[in-house]
C-alpha cells in the first residue's frame, strides 16, 4: 500500500524508518519530512495546513492510508477532512485531539471520569487567577489552555513567578493559547512517559520512556522539548502500569465515548508517579519526540499492521512484541537551544556514527544543502542506540555522538543516569 506520513522531525524520521520497514509499504512519501526521512522514502513538498492540497495528493498518488505525525495537524482537524474525502488516516479527529488541544478540557474530563490528577481551577481573569494562587500556595504549575509549542507550562515556586506567568499567558505572549490558563496543584514524585494505542473501544500498551527536558546536566537550566530519552522506563513496574491502564487510560477511553469523541491514536501520558499512585500530569494526542525514537528501535512487531488495526477498530486482536533491549537516544542541539540559535552550520561524521553496533541516527533539524548535512533548527539529531542494559545503551549512544563532528552543536552528557544508577544498585 502506499502511505503518507505527516511530519518533519525526529519522530517523524523514527516513524518513516518503521513504515518503510512493513511489508505492507510498497510506496512511502513524507510531507515536508527531512534529509533522514529522504532515506525512507519519498519526500513531498506539500503545505499540510491546506488540507484540500494534502487530500488531492492522496488521490492523485494513491495514497491509501495517512499517518499524522505532529500534534498541529490534529488539532487542527486534518484526520476529520480525510475521512470525509474517504482516504483512511491514523490520528484522532479533532473533538478528539481536545486532550493535547486544550488542558482545560482534559482536567475537566479527568473530573468528571475519576480520572487521577492533579487540583485545579481554570481562569480568563488574571486577577482572579492571580487571587487564587495566593490563597492556595506556592510551589504552583501555571498552565496555558491552547497549544504553545512547549511554552505553555510554568512550574512556579514563588507568588511572583506564577503571577508573572498569568500575567504573560492572560495578557497575549502565547497568543489565543494563554486567553484560558489553567492552574494545579504541584505534584511530587518522579515523572514517566506512558502510550496506549487506541481505537475507540479498545486500547493496549506501547511502552514507557523517560525524558531529560532540562537543558544542561544535572536537569539544569530552561525546559526544552526534550534532550534525550530512554526505554523502557524501570521506574513504571508491571504494576504501575496495569494501574495506568485501569485508572487513567480506558477511563478516558470510555469518557471520550460518552462525550461522542471516541479516542483513535496514540494517547501519550505524562504522569507523576506520587506516593498515591500514578497521577496523570496530561495528555499528548500523538507519539512523543524524543521518545518514539527509543519506543519504536525497540518494537518487533510490525508498526504499521498495528496502526491500520486501530483504525480498523479490531485492536483486541493485536499483541505487540518488543525487544529485550534498551534503547536511549541523545539529542544534539544548535548552541542557544531552547534560545535563538544560528542555522546552516556543516555537520560531519553522521556516517561514521552509524558503522558502530546498535547505532541508530535520527534527524530532526537538518537541510541538505549542495549535498552537505547542514543545521535547521534547534534540536538537530538524535543518536540512537540499543543495548542489552541501559548502562549499555547510553556508552554506546555517547561513542556515536563522539563521531560526529559538529562543533556548533551540544548536548547532555548525563541521559539516562537515573536508570543507570537504578542498574547500578
Amino acid at each position: 500500500m502506499n502511505i503518507l506520513l505527516i511530519g518533519s522531525g525526529g519522530r517523524e524520521h523514527a516513524l518513516a524508518w518503521s513504515l518503510s520497514a512493513s511489508a505492507l509499504c510498497d510506496k512511502l512519501f513524507i510531507a515536508p519530512g527531512n534529509p533522514g526521512t529522504a532515506q525512507c522514502g519519498d519526500n513531498v513538498a506539500l503545505d499540510v495546513t491546506d488540507h484540500r492540497a494534502v487530500i488531492d495528493f492522496c488521490r492523485v498518488m494513491g495514497v491509501d492510508f495517512v499517518v499524522v505525525g505532529p500534534e498541529a495537524p490534529l488539532v487542527a482537524g486534518l484526520v476529520d477532512d480525510l475521512k470525509a474525502a474517504d482516504i483512511k488516516a491514523f490520528g484522532p479527529t479533532k473533538a478528539a485531539a481536545q486532550l493535547e488541544g486544550s488542558k482545560a478540557f482534559t482536567k475537566d474530563l479527568c473530573a468528571e471520569f475519576g480520572i487521577p490528577t492533579a487540583t485545579y481551577r481554570r481562569f480568563t481573569d488574571a486577577e482572579a487567577a492571580k487571587a487564587y494562587i495566593r490563597s492556595f500556595g506556592v510551589p504552583i504549575v501555571v498552565k496555558a489552555d491552547g497549544l504553545a509549542a512547549g511554552k505553555g507550562v510554568v512550574v512556579a515556586t514563588s507568588f511572583e513567578d506564577a503571577e508573572a506567568a498569568v500575567d504573560m499567558m492572560i495578557g497575549g505572549g502565547l497568543g489565543q493559547a494563554g486567553a484560558e490558563v489553567v492552574i494545579e496543584a504541584f505534584l511530587e514524585g518522579e515523572e514517566a512517559s506512558f502510550f496506549a494505542l487506541c481505537d475507540g473501544r479498545t486500547a493496549i500498551p506501547l511502552g514507557t520512556a523517560q525524558d531529560h527536558k532540562r537543558v544542561f546536566d544535572g536537569d539544569q537550566g530552561p525546559n526544552t522539548g526534550g534532550m534525550g530519552a530512554y526505554s523502557p522506563a524501570t521506574v513504571l513496574t508491571a504494576e504501575l502500569q496495569d494501574r495506568a491502564m485501569r485508572e487513567i487510560i480506558e477511563p478516558t477511553l470510555a469518557g471520550m465515548a460518552a462525550r461522542g469523541a471516541p479516542y483513535t491514536g496514540i494517547l501519550y501520558a505524562g504522569l507523576m508517579l506520587a506516593a498515591e499512585g500514578p497521577q496523570l500530569i496530561e495528555y499528548n494526542a500523538r507519539l512523543g519526540d524524543p521518545e518514539t525514537q527509543v519506543l519504536l528501535p525497540r518494537l518487533k512487531s510490525d508498526l504499521l499492521t498495528a496502526l491500520l488495526a486501530a483504525c480498523d477498530g479490531v485492536l483486541n486482536t493485536v499483541s505487540l512484541q518488543w525487544k529485550d533491549e534498551t534503547a536511549l537516544t541523545v539529542v544534539m542541539a544548535a548552541k542557544g537551544y531552547p534560545g535563538p540559535v544560528e542555522k546552516g552550520s556543516d555537520i560531519r561524521g553522521i556516517a561514521a556514527a552509524e558503522t558502530l553496533p546498535g547505532i541508530l541516527v535520527f534527524h530532526a533539524g537538518t537541510k541538505q544543502v549542495e549535498g552537505r548535512i547542514v543545521a535547521n533548527g534547534g534540536r538537530v539529531l538524535n543518536v540512537t542506540a540499543l543495548g542489552a542494559t541501559i548502562g549499555e545503551a547510553q556508552k554506546r549512544a555517547y561513542e556515536a555522538v563522539d563521531r560526529i563532528d559538529w562543533p556548533e552543536g551540544f548536548c547532555r552528557r548525563d541521559i539516562g543516569w537515573r536508570a543507570v544508577e537504578r542498574e547500578q544498585g
